[in-house]
């Protein structure tokens, strides 16, 4: 993937946080919570400013999370990419050529082996590990996958960004904007 040149993948949660991130030099970001309104909007200023757009579809506010939904994303908006922690969207992006990112969230081993299979039946391009800030079950992911991890949620500080990338993750996701500053290239 491309945007692993990039240790940082800024997570926008509001349009003025997308403002930010497109003005930074990051060329991959991540839009979170948005409504679906504003969508057009949004994709708009990251294609003009020569950028690549991530969506998170569970999070887009009056679009159902489905596989419907991810062929009207793919088809009408093009992202880069598809966030998701549902199966049948990470399948339908994969289809419609979109990087589908896996979403796992792993509060405990019952949710990490859960996280095994699901993977096993979507064959995502790559996972994101939350929270990120455990670089221990980072590493046994990524052992037990083979597949590139981001590693999100809890990354707060410079130390959490460097365990997270030593233990395997290709990048880290964050809204946390003193962090998008202190990776500029």
């Amino acid at each position: 993937m491309e945007f692993y040149k990039q240790r940082i993948l800024p997570a926008s949660r509001q349009m003025k946080d997308l403002e930010k991130a497109i003005a930074s030099p990051y060329e991959y970001l991540i839009l979170l919570d948005i409504h679906v309104a504003q969508l057009k909007y949004a994709v708009d200023m990251v294609r003009k400013a020569d950028k690549k757009l991530l969506l998170h579809l569970d999070l887009i506010q009056g679009l159902q999370s489905d596989a419907y939904a991810t062929e009207y994303l793919c088809q009408e908006y093009r992202p880069y990419g598809i966030l998701s922690t549902k199966g049948n969207v990470i399948q339908r992006a994969k289809q419609k050529g979109v990087v589908a990112v896996q979403r796992m969230f792993l509060i405990d081993n019952s949710a990490l082996e859960k996280s095994y299979k699901l993977l096993e039946k979507t064959q995502p391009d790559v996972i994101e590990v939350l929270p990120g800030g455990m670089p221990d079950v980072i590493r046994k992911v990524k052992e037990n996958t083979q597949l590139p991890i981001v590693a999100g949620g809890f990354i707060s500080t410079r130390e959490d960004v460097e365990r997270a990338l030593g233990a395997g993750a290709e990048a880290v996701t964050t809204s946390n904007k003193q962090l998008w500053t202190k990776y500029e290239k």
